[in-house]
């Protein structure tokens, strides 16, 4: 419950108490005089206004957030001119194609002076106008029902991916087959290789070689570290070679003849890839022994020793091994190459499916809405962009501003011109206003620009009016730079008098239908702008100046804020039509202490500030 409402709900209370109170003293003194009554009184006053008193409260102001016009403008000051002439200068460069005025020449407002060449202008207008048709076309197209031949080809489209997909699965399947059979191949192989790699290194060698019980591996690396120790380094590589590949060999092979052409996919997977691995240790095994073998050969050849001729045999054994694992190992890198491509195959099939029913699904729905509405956007832009090129093509014809009499004319057929190129000084009957504007302002204004005009000594007189010369050159004085602006009259009062003051508005943007706040409700902090709120709609017959109560204190609504002045500012984004905004908070007052204290009926509540009423003959 508010301070306010408790306040309102004890009032009577309050008042009765207080009354009652006044009674009893006046019964038990009785002979009391006036004064002393009328101090009663106002003692009673004064605490009931203290008891009931809601000043103390903090206050807010509201406004109604509202959609209307927003203008931004320039104001400046000055006098009524009384020169009468002016000087003309054009909005565009470009070389002049023919003037249509001479020396002397009395013409009216509009007339044509000169034309400048704009054929890149009316390129841009030719332009504008194109893509503007273009956007129509396809919002046009954007908006018809999809035809029978699209909708078809979409449907094909999908039947295409889906035989895709089922063409993939098939391929995966065949692609496990083939992968089985390589494992097969290689393990018909395989056995002889190992037994082949079993009797080179650990077969006794011959007696008639003077051995002994040595295996062969023994003979081949004892032989050769006769005369290099390098054999005892090729005999230990092919050991380990021979382990790695026997131990791997053993396990795939176990796991192979477990396995059969119907087994799980990753059961054949794993077997394809097993198999590739224990082909490749059994490569290296091969090749470890070639190398231990060819080493024995080449030490005893440089020394005019006669290798034994096992040597030779065994080398051509290996030789055969070595060509069998190259063989498997690239018929069993290809399945597993194969099965990954059809993986992979599937998976991009499935997408397409799931695109294509999408893209049917869209085509057979219609247009989205958001993309209406981004193709009538683009529409609105390029006309704007049309409205831009066609002012722009205008301003390569100058004309009069108003009626006057043509002095002498500064340029010919042929010559270039530029926006500080004086054409020509038009000499009129029309009274101008001339105002100063700091370098600040004058950098936002341009020539053509609507203007109001207001009239010190004429009150009430506003007429309507437009920038008609702008000063290329600055006056600088004390250090500030001012730039003189020419203003003229769209009509003329007979009441206005060269040399009388005025203050002209230009007028540099507009904007109508925006939503629209007083400025003050705009609130800044950390670079981000927004506005407090109450939870409670303020019925419009208590939004005064005054401002009003509040049980919750009010609350920060961020917003978007674009086009300002002086009084309201536009809002993009974060409020609508109809929301309230605080635009200024009346705090509590501090209370002072009083300069003089109300006697009280009840003592004194604020502690003891003032003495007791004296009453006559007490």
């Amino acid at each position: 419950m508010t301070k306010t409402l408790m306040v309102r709900l004890m009032r009577p209370i309050i008042f009765a108490y207080i009354m009652k109170k006044i009674k009893k003293y006046i019964l038990n003194h009785k002979g009391i005089s006036i004064v002393a009554l009328a101090v009663l009184a106002y003692g009673g006053y004064w605490t009931y206004n203290r008891l009931t008193n809601t000043a103390g409260e903090t206050r807010y102001v509201v406004a109604t957030v509202e959609k209307g016009v927003l203008i931004t403008s320039i104001s400046g000051t000055g006098q009524v001119s009384a020169s009468n002439q002016i000087d003309i200068k054009p909005k565009a460069s470009g070389d002049i194609l023919f003037i249509n005025v001479t020396d002397g020449q009395r013409v009216g407002a509009g007339t044509v002076i000169l034309q400048i060449d704009s054929r890149n202008a009316q390129k841009g207008v030719r332009d504008a106008e194109v893509n503007l048709e273009s956007s129509k076309l396809a919002l046009q197209k954007l908006k018809k029902p999809a035809d029978e031949l699209s909708v078809t080809q979409s449907e094909n489209a999908l039947a295409r991916a889906r035989e895709s997909k089922t063409n993939a699965e098939a391929d995966l399947i065949k692609s496990y087959d083939n992968g089985f059979n390589a494992v097969a191949n290689a393990f018909l192989d395989l056995p002889a290789i190992m037994t082949g790699l079993q009797d080179i290194l650990f077969t006794t060698a011959p007696a008639n070689l003077g051995t002994g019980s040595q295996w062969n591996i023994d003979y081949y690396a004892g032989s050769a570290a006769t005369y290099d120790e390098k054999a005892n380094q090729y005999k230990d590589d092919v050991n380990k070679k021979y382990t790695i590949a026997r131990d791997t060999y053993d396990q795939t092979y176990a796991a192979y003849k477990r396995a059969s052409r119907s087994s799980e996919t990753a059961t054949i997977e794993a077997i394809i890839a097993a198999s590739y691995d224990t082909t490749r240790d059994i490569a290296e095994a091969v090749k470890s022994t070639n190398n231990l073998i060819q080493f024995y050969r080449d030490t005893l050849t440089k020394r005019n020793l006669i290798p034994v001729s096992m040597a030779t045999t065994h080398l051509t054994s290996l030789n055969t091994y070595t060509g069998q694992t190259n063989t498997h190992l690239v018929n069993l890198l290809g399945t597993k190459t194969a099965i990954q491509d059809e993986k992979d195959a599937i998976l991009n099939a499935d997408r397409a499916v799931i695109e294509n029913i999408q893209s049917l699904a869209k085509l057979k729905s219609g247009a989205d809405l958001l993309d209406i509405q981004t193709a009538e956007l683009t529409i609105r832009q390029r006309e704007n962009i049309l409205l831009d090129a066609r002012e722009n093509l205008a301003d390569y014809t100058v004309r009069a501003p108003f009626d006057g009499t043509i002095a002498k004319l500064n340029i010919k057929k042929g010559d270039a011109v530029s926006a500080a190129t004086i054409i020509t000084t038009l000499i009129t009957q029309q009274k101008i206003a001339q105002i100063s504007l700091n370098e600040v302002d004058a950098a936002k204004i341009k020539t053509g620009e609507k203007t109001t005009i207001t009239f010190d000594a004429i009150d009430g007189l506003s007429i309507a009016g437009q920038v008609a010369e702008i000063d290329t050159i600055g006056t600088i004085s004390q250090g500030v730079v001012t730039y003189g602006v020419k203003i003229s009259f769209d009509t003329q009062d007979d009441r206005v008098k060269p040399g009388m003051s005025v203050s002209a508005a230009i007028i540099t943007n507009a904007k109508s239908d925006v939503l629209m706040v007083p400025s003050s409700a705009i609130k800044n902090q950390n670079g981000a702008a927004y506005v407090e709120m109450l939870d409670a709609i303020v019925p419009q017959d208590r939004q005064t100046n005054k401002g009003m109560t509040s049980a919750t204190p009010p609350r920060r609504q961020p917003v978007e804020v674009g086009l300002s002045n002086e009084t309201m500012t536009e809002i993009i984004s974060g409020l609508k039509e109809g929301d309230q905004v605080i635009t200024r908070t009346i705090a509590a007052p501090t209370t002072a202490a009083a300069t003089a204290q109300a006697p009280s009926l009840f003592g004194n509540p604020g502690g003891n500030r003032g003495g007791a009423v004296r009453v006559p003959g007490r």
